[in-house]
């Protein structure tokens, strides 16, 4: 049981803590629409679990012990921060009525943005296998271990759909859609930042 309490504890910790996701979700949440933050954060769930599927088949541990692929994994995740911040800083402005149709995500689009965005997050990745490795004892038996893993991924998808349909209320919409395109431009900037943030990490190491 107080295994269980630590790994509650620990997630929710980890998912409220600001990161690529957080701001991933929120863009999508309050410029396209509900919907697409929602799946986004169902990406973000559906991202841990890769996570978590190569901490329990012990690759985490390789990871841990072998540092350029570990590097290799932030340099991408990396990149691909920058890539999307990138996007959002080169949007123009759209003159647009608020009932009107935002830019179009589809429902794989969103997934997939989420998807990427954790599954690429070396944050996640030093979460999960630190928590598996430092929290969760080596004679827990697997079932527990993958009730573990569900319990994180449901958690962060939870977690950032309910942030999600607070950045897509009609009252918050309704006094930050106008500034959509320096909207844009900040969520662009965090991930840009983010992505930079990682590759000096990366050099330091």
């Amino acid at each position: 049981m107080n295994e269980w309490i630590a790994v509650i504890t620990i997630t929710i910790l980890a998912c409220v803590s600001p990161g690529p996701d957080f701001a991933m979700v929120s863009r999508n949440g309050l410029l396209l629409s509900r919907r697409a933050g929602v799946l986004t954060a169902v990406g973000i769930g559906t991202g841990v679990l890769v996570h978590v599927c190569y901490t329990l088949l012990g690759l985490g541990l390789v990871l841990q012990q072998t540092p350029w692929l570990f590097n290799a994994l932030k340099l991408a995740g990396a990149a691909y921060l920058v890539y999307l911040g990138i996007k959002m800083l080169r949007s123009r402005p759209v003159i647009e009525e608020l009932d009107a149709p935002l830019t179009a995500m589809s429902d794989l689009a969103a997934l997939r943005t989420g998807f990427l965005t954790n599954a690429l997050n070396p944050k996640t990745s030093i979460f999960i296998v630190s928590l598996f490795i430092g929290v969760v004892r080596p004679d827990t038996s697997l079932a527990v271990q993958i009730a573990y893993g569900v319990f994180i991924a449901g958690a962060h998808a939870v977690w950032f759909s309910l942030v999600a349909l607070c950045f897509s209320a009609g009252i918050v919409r309704e006094k930050l859609v106008a500034s959509r395109q320096w909207i844009d431009r900040f969520f662009g900037g965090l991930l840009v930042s983010f992505g930079i943030l990682l590759t000096i990490a990366q050099r330091s190491v």
